[in-house]
C-alpha cells in the first residue's frame, strides 16, 4: 500500500511565517516609534560632525622627456618611460609632500575646545554673520559658534612636538600658551603660561615662537594648538590624498583632497601640483644643471692652462729666436690642431653617450670607432712632426697647445651660454591643466544617508526587540497549545478595555464600607466578554449534567489571570438565566470578591469555618433576587486547615441544597493548595488562564497539581484575548466573540 504524502510541513512553515509577520504587525507601532528614534538619532549625530569638502585639480603627464633628448632618442634610454603608476608615487613621496607641509605649516594643529557631547552640535548650528559670536550657552572656555584661530607660525622646542599645548584668549586680541589639553585645564592650577602675546605679533620665549594671525573668540575661550612631527603630518596627508589616472595613455592624473575647510583644500591641492611640476622640471634640466656644474668647475683650470701654454710658448721664441715656422711645417701644424680638436670634442661627448646608450647601441659603437680613427691619424701626423728639426718640433707641439687650449676656452664658454639658455627654458612633461576647486557643498556627512541607516538600524533593532521579547514571553496566546495538553477550551473571553478602567477603579477602593458594584455584566451588558460569559453559561449548562454535584470551582494557575471576574460576572449571568446562584470568596488570604460585588466584607465565609456564625448569618444578597454572596470575611491563621475541615464541606451540602448553583472562586493552585481541598467537593472544576500570560508548563503544571490530589479539571477559559495578527495563522479567531446588537427602537 503506497503511502500518503505529507502536506503537514508546508502549511506549519507557512503558518509560522504568517504568525511571525502578524507579530511583527501587531508591535508596528512600536517598531515604528525605534526607527523615529534611531532616524533622529542619526540626524543629530550626522549635524554634529564637522562638514567635508572636497577638491579636486587635474595633471596632464606627457609622453617624451621635455625635448631635453630628441625623439629618436627615447627608445634607447635607461629607465625610459614611467607610467602612472611611477607619477602617482611620486606625488605621493614624502620628498614632494614634505615640501607642502614645510610650505603651508601643515604640521601645526588647533581645534576648538567644545563643551561634552552637545557643544559640538550646537556650534554648527550657529550661523551668525563672519566675525561674530554665539551667547556662551554654560560653563566656561568653551566654543559655542563664529570662533576663530589661525597660526601664521607655532614653532616649539624638541620636547614639546607632538604634545598638546592650551592657548586662551585673553581679551579681543591678546591669548596666553599653556602645556596640557584644554580637557584638563583649570586656570587656578595651570600657573604661569609658557607665552604670551598680541594678535599679529610675533612672541618667543623658552624656544617657544608663535604668530596669531587672526583671533575671534570670547574671553577665556580655548583652543588645543600641536605641533605634529613632520613625519606625522606627512602620513597625514597622505592619508587624506587621493589620485587616479585617467584612461590609459591620457597622460591625465586627477587629484583629490578631503579638508573641514575648503580654502585650505584647495591651497593645499595647489601646492601639491606646483611643487609637482616644480620637480619633475628640476628633474628634467637635471643633466643640464649637471653639466653647467661641471664646465664651470673647469673653466677656471683651462684658463690656467692656457695662460701657462702662452707664457711657454713667448719664453720659448725668445730664447730660441724663431718668430714664424714655415709653410710646411704650417701645413703639418694646421693638421694637428684640427685633429687634437676633433679628439677632444669627441672626449667631451663621452659623459653624454654614456649616459643615454648601451655599449652594443650602434649610437655608441659609432663614437668609439671615430675616437679610434682620429687618434690613429694623429699618431701617424707625430711621425711626420719626429722627422723635422727640433726647434721646428718644439714651437709645433707650443703653439698647438695654445691653440688647442684657446679652442677649449671659447668652446666652454659657447657651451655655458647654450647650457644657461637651455636651463631657462626647461619647462619638464608635465603641466597643470586644472587649478584646484572644491565642492559648491560638503560631500561629508551625507546626512540623508546616515538618517536613512539610522531609521534602517532602528527598525532592526524594533524587529529584534519584538522576537527578543516574544521568545522570553513564553504565555499561550494559541488556544490549540491548551487543547493539545487533553484540556478543552470551553471558551475565549474577548479583553475588555470596560472591564481594565473597572480594575483600575476597584484598586483606588477601600476594603471597607459599602461599595457600587463593578459587575462588568452589570455595567455593561453588550459587552464583547459579557456574550462570551453567556456563551460559556451555555456550554457549563450542557458540561455540568454529568456532574456530582452543584458546586462549580473557578480556579488558575496564578495571579492576574482573572478568575474573580470570572466567578463574579459569570454568577450574575447563572442568576439573570432564572438560576438561583451562590457565589461564596473562597480565597480567603486576599479574596476581593466582595468589591467586585459592591458588598461590605464584614462576616464571611471564615466565621462559617471558625463556628462563628451560621449560613444564613453570612450570606448577603446582591441586589438580584436569585443571586446570594459569601464574601471571604477576615483572614484567618491557617486557611488551609480551615478549609480541611467538617465545616465547609458541610457548609456546601447544606448550599447545594438550597441553591441552583454553588460558584466557588479559589486562590491560584501554584500559589497555595486551597484550590485543591476545594476541588475535592466541587462536581465541576473550571481552570482560567489569561491570554499570554501563563506559559504552556504552567498550565500543565496545574493540571497535573489537580490530578495528583484526585480533582479533574472539566476545561479552561481562555481569559483576555487580544486580537492579534499573530494569532490569526493559529486559528484562534474562532475564540472571538462579534457583535450583534438588537435594534434600538423608534
Amino acid at each position: 500500500m503506497s503511502e500518503q504524502p505529507n502536506t503537514a510541513a508546508p502549511q506549519d512553515q507557512q503558518v509560522d511565517l504568517l504568525a511571525l509577520l502578524g507579530l511583527l504587525w501587531d508591535s508596528r507601532y512600536w517598531i515604528i516609534a525605534i526607527a523615529a528614534l534611531g532616524a533622529g538619532i542619526a540626524a543629530i549625530y550626522a549635524s554634529s560632525q564637522t562638514p567635508i569638502y572636497s577638491a579636486n585639480a587635474l595633471i596632464q603627464v606627457e609622453p617624451g622627456n621635455s625635448g631635453v633628448l630628441s625623439v629618436q632618442d627615447l627608445g634607447s634610454l635607461r629607465g625610459a618611460g614611467s607610467g602612472a603608476a611611477a607619477e602617482i608615487a611620486l606625488i605621493e613621496s614624502r620628498f614632494v609632500l614634505g615640501q607642502v607641509v614645510d610650505e603651508l605649516s601643515l604640521n601645526v594643529f588647533s581645534a576648538k575646545h567644545y563643551y561634552p557631547f552637545i557643544g559640538k552640535f550646537m556650534a554648527s548650528r550657529f550661523s551668525g554673520p563672519a566675525g561674530t559670536l554665539a551667547d556662551p550657552l554654560y560653563g566656561e572656555g568653551y566654543a559655542w559658534g563664529g570662533e576663530q584661530l589661525e597660526l601664521a607660525r607655532f614653532n616649539v622646542p624638541p620636547q614639546a612636538v607632538g604634545g598638546a599645548l592650551t592657548l586662551q584668549a585673553q581679551s579681543a586680541n591678546t591669548w596666553a600658551l599653556y602645556p596640557g589639553s584644554p580637557d584638563n585645564f583649570d586656570r587656578r592650577t595651570a600657573g604661569a603660561p609658557l607665552l604670551t602675546g598680541t594678535v599679529g605679533e610675533l612672541a618667543e620665549n623658552n624656544g617657544f615662537s608663535t604668530l596669531v594671525q587672526t583671533l575671534v573668540a570670547h574671553p577665556g575661550t580655548l583652543f588645543q594648538v600641536q605641533s605634529q612631527r613632520r613625519q606625522n603630518a606627512i602620513l597625514g596627508l597622505q592619508g587624506r590624498l587621493n589620485i587616479a589616472a585617467g584612461r590609459e595613455g591620457s597622460g591625465m592624473l586627477r587629484l583629490f583632497l578631503e579638508h573641514p575647510n575648503p580654502a585650505v583644500a584647495e591651497s593645499i591641492l595647489n601646492a601639491v601640483a606646483a611643487l609637482y611640476v616644480k620637480q619633475n622640471i628640476e628633474r628634467s634640466s637635471a643633466p643640464i644643471v649637471q653639466s653647467l656644474n661641471f664646465l664651470r668647475d673647469t673653466l677656471p683650470g683651462v684658463r690656467e692652462d692656457l695662460e701657462a701654454a702662452e707664457t711657454r710658448l713667448n719664453n720659448y721664441q725668445i730664447r730660441a729666436g724663431i718668430i714664424d715656422i714655415s709653410a710646411e711645417v704650417s701645413v703639418v701644424f694646421s693638421e694637428s690642431v684640427r685633429l687634437q680638436q676633433q679628439l677632444t670634442e669627441l672626449k667631451f661627448q663621452r659623459r653624454d653617450i654614456q649616459g643615454k646608450y648601451q655599449p652594443d647601441h650602434p649610437a655608441y659603437q659609432d663614437w668609439l670607432f671615430r675616437i679610434a680613427e682620429t687618434e690613429a691619424r694623429q699618431q701617424e701626423l707625430e711621425k711626420e712632426i719626429a722627422r723635422l728639426p727640433q726647434t721646428q718640433q718644439e714651437l709645433i707641439r707650443l703653439r698647438r697647445n695654445v691653440a688647442l687650449g684657446n679652442d677649449i676656452y671659447l668652446q666652454m664658454l659657447s657651451k655655458i651660454q647654450q647650457l644657461d639658455i637651455a636651463k631657462a627654458g626647461a619647462v619638464g612633461n608635465t603641466r597643470v591643466i586644472d587649478q584646484a576647486v572644491s565642492s559648491s557643498g560638503p560631500i561629508k556627512p551625507r546626512k540623508s544617508m546616515i538618517t536613512l541607516i539610522g531609521l534602517v538600524a532602528g527598525i532592526i533593532a524594533g524587529c529584534l526587540l519584538t522576537l527578543g521579547r516574544a521568545a522570553f514571553n513564553r504565555g499561550v496566546e494559541n488556544p490549540e497549545v491548551i487543547e493539545k495538553m487533553g484540556l478543552p477550551v470551553y471558551s475565549g473571553v474577548p479583553f475588555s478595555t470596560t472591564q481594565r478602567k473597572l480594575e483600575s477603579k476597584r484598586r483606588k477602593k477601600s476594603d471597607h464600607g459599602d461599595e457600587k458594584s463593578q459587575l462588568l455584566a452589570v455595567i455593561n451588558p453588550a459587552d464583547s466578554a459579557v456574550e462570551a460569559l453567556r456563551s460559556l453559561r451555555t456550554s457549563l449548562h450542557f458540561a455540568m449534567l454529568g456532574a456530582s454535584n452543584n458546586v462549580l470551582m473557578i480556579t488558575g494557575p496564578s495571579t492576574n489571570v482573572g478568575k474573580t471576574f470570572l466567578s463574579t460576572n459569570l454568577a450574575v449571568l447563572m442568576a439573570q438565566s432564572g438560576q438561583k446562584v451562590l457565589l461564596i470568596d473562597a480565597d480567603l488570604r486576599r479574596g476581593t470578591s466582595h468589591i467586585t460585588m459592591g458588598v461590605p466584607n464584614g462576616k464571611g465565609l471564615s466565621a462559617v469555618l471558625l463556628g462563628n456564625a451560621s449560613l444564613e448569618q453570612v450570606v448577603r444578597n446582591t441586589g438580584a433576587n436569585t443571586l446570594d454572596f459569601i464574601s471571604r470575611g477576615s483572614a484567618p491563621i491557617s486557611p488551609s486547615e480551615l478549609l480541611m475541615g467538617k465545616g465547609f464541606a458541610d457548609l456546601l451540602e447544606q448550599a447545594s441544597k438550597q441553591y441552583d448553583l454553588v460558584i466557588i472562586d479559589t486562590p491560584p493552585i501554584l500559589a497555595v493548595t486551597d484550590a485543591a481541598i476545594v476541588g475535592k467537593y466541587a462536581g465541576t472544576t473550571m481552570l482560567v488562564t489569561r491570554f499570554g500570560l501563563n506559559p504552556a508548563k504552567e498550565i500543565d503544571l496545574a493540571r497535573k497539581r489537580f490530578e495528583l490530589n484526585g480533582v479533574t479539571i472539566k476545561g479552561v477559559v481562555f481569559n483576555a484575548i487580544v486580537k492579534k495578527a499573530s494569532a490569526y495563522g493559529y486559528g484562534s479567531y474562532r475564540y472571538y466573540n462579534y457583535n450583534y446588537k438588537s435594534e434600538k427602537t423608534k
